[in-house]
């Protein structure tokens, strides 16, 4: 698999990976789930829709945010990702406080499974990956690209497991102050050039973590789209209105009726996705679904570009 994408346990990425499974398998996407609720049905949920659909995935079993943040709850999320489905892949952040000892003794007692590790700051490389590197039951070593230098990740090349490289290339800014257009990412061309086997984004979220997303002063809808030489760009389509936290459904109208202008335009960059129909639907019904919503479908629409350009290569 070439595509990894970060997902947060949140609601409405949960319901995109159900909603999504088929369409996972299908372009051989694996993504990675970071829980953060300790309501585990949902999540549960999530794992049974991805299973019916063959659908490989890679879940976190010591998560860093939301509610885990402070002591999470390692046996219990192991025991879902190892007995409810035989397409999940349990992973383990190290950071800078992990044990490797810990981890290694851990992925040793179960031989018959295979692991991934995400790598998110932890500062012996060298240690680690003398624990690690003969393990034949680690089949990832997946690198959060901020977190991990060259030398750390230089490490990891010895043995069978795949390397690969997650950026966070959303850039987190209030929405009245997004331009037009930003440089998104190359990664999805370049992951090779890195030595990389493969590559991963928060898609269009970023790394960083929030509970919630404050009052919304102004709405915008976030559209990864390719320019003629295949490099990522986003577009930021905003709402006017951006002095006072009322009225979402008008600003989210002002945002969506920007996007489809450009999606209209005979030479638009923008790929005709299912989630952009979707956005074409809501501006003809003039319907506003919700901000968990309309960040679901942007979703969806960065999904559907990568697994477009992927299936070109």
């Amino acid at each position: 698999m070439l595509y990894y994408p970060y997902f947060r346990g949140k609601q409405f990425e949960l319901i995109l990976l159900r909603d999504f499974a088929e369409f996972f398998a299908t372009h051989d996407i694996c993504p990675i789930i970071e829980p953060v609720r300790s309501n585990l049905s949902p999540l549960r949920r999530t794992i049974e829709s991805l299973t019916e659909e063959n659908t490989n995935f890679i879940l976190v079993v010591n998560p860093q945010v939301g509610d885990f943040a402070k002591k999470p709850d390692v046996d219990q999320l192991l025991d879902e990702a190892l007995g409810h489905s035989i397409h999940a892949t349990p992973a383990f952040i190290v950071n800078r406080d992990s044990n490797v000892d810990n981890i290694k003794s851990r992925i040793e007692s179960r031989p018959d499974r295979v692991f991934s590790i995400i790598h998110y700051g932890f500062e012996h490389g060298r240690e680690l990956a003398a624990a690690v590197n003969e393990l034949p039951n680690v089949r990832e070593h997946l690198f959060i690209e901020s977190y991990t230098g060259k030398l750390y990740q230089r490490y990891f090349r010895n043995g069978d497991a795949q390397r690969i490289l997650i950026r966070s290339s959303f850039k987190t800014q209030k929405n009245a102050d997004y331009e037009e257009s930003e440089h998104f990412s190359d990664l999805h061309v370049t992951f090779e050039d890195e030595g990389m086997d493969g590559f991963g984004d928060y898609l269009i979220v970023g790394d960083e973590y929030s509970e919630t997303g404050g009052p919304a002063y102004a709405v915008a809808i976030h559209i990864t789209y390719l320019n003629p030489e295949e490099d990522m760009y986003v577009y930021h389509f905003k709402s006017d209105q951006n002095a006072s936290p009322i009225d979402p459904a008008g600003k989210f109208s002002e945002a969506l009726s920007k996007l489809v202008d450009k999606y209209r335009e005979p030479e638009s960059k923008i790929f005709r996705s299912r989630a952009c129909n979707q956005f074409v639907e809501l501006f003809n019904e003039g319907h506003f679904p919700g901000l968990g919503k309309v960040k679901q479908i942007s979703m969806q629409h960065h999904i559907e570009l990568i697994a477009d350009y992927l299936s070109r290569e």
